[in-house]
């Protein structure tokens, strides 16, 4: 049972980094930034959510996830989705970002940034394959709505770049 709050956080906290984003499997739901708050309360964990956009299909299998994982340790758990503040990518951690990239997807510019990019045409984005800049928007939705899809010309490969949202 846990007890105490170093407790909480030697528990809770490897049990939620095990737990991946549903549309991208090379990040724990920590380094996306969606777990809010993690708490126990007689026996009952509480996990605050917030999801990366208004209507996310991910947050029910996220909280499903959730659920299964703490249940394997013993505790009966509680999702709640917490829509203020909204979701912004600066929550995304360094580790995350890094994942991103390695992953192929690259990670979000700053807010000025992306609209140069996704509304100006800037070549601002790093291809995650060769590392140029040398890149071009070919589509402002890529395999999910919070991506956009990108090419390449200097080594010809598609990618997708995950938008800024702030």
């Amino acid at each position: 049972m846990i007890t105490t709050e170093q407790n909480i956080d030697d528990i809770l906290i490897p049990i939620l980094e095990k737990i991946s984003d549903p549309e991208i499997p090379v990040l724990s739901i920590m380094d996306m930034g969606v777990v809010r708050s993690a708490t126990v309360s007689n026996g009952l964990v509480k996990v605050e959510i917030t999801p990366t956009y208004s209507g996310c299909p991910a947050m029910d299998v996220i909280g499903d996830d959730i659920k299964k994982e703490l249940l394997n340790i013993g505790y009966q758990s509680e999702i709640d989705l917490i829509l203020h503040p909204a979701w912004t990518t600066d929550w995304i951690t360094p580790r995350g970002r890094k994942a991103l990239e390695e992953y192929g997807i690259a990670a979000p510019l700053e807010a000025d940034a992306d609209k140069d990019v996704l509304l100006n045409g800037k070549r601002l984005v790093k291809c995650t394959n060769c590392g140029s800049k040398n890149t071009r928007l070919i589509s402002q939705f890529g395999s999910t709505a919070c991506k956009a899809q990108f090419q390449c010309d200097d080594c010809l490969e598609p990618f997708d770049y995950f938008k800024c949202l702030k």
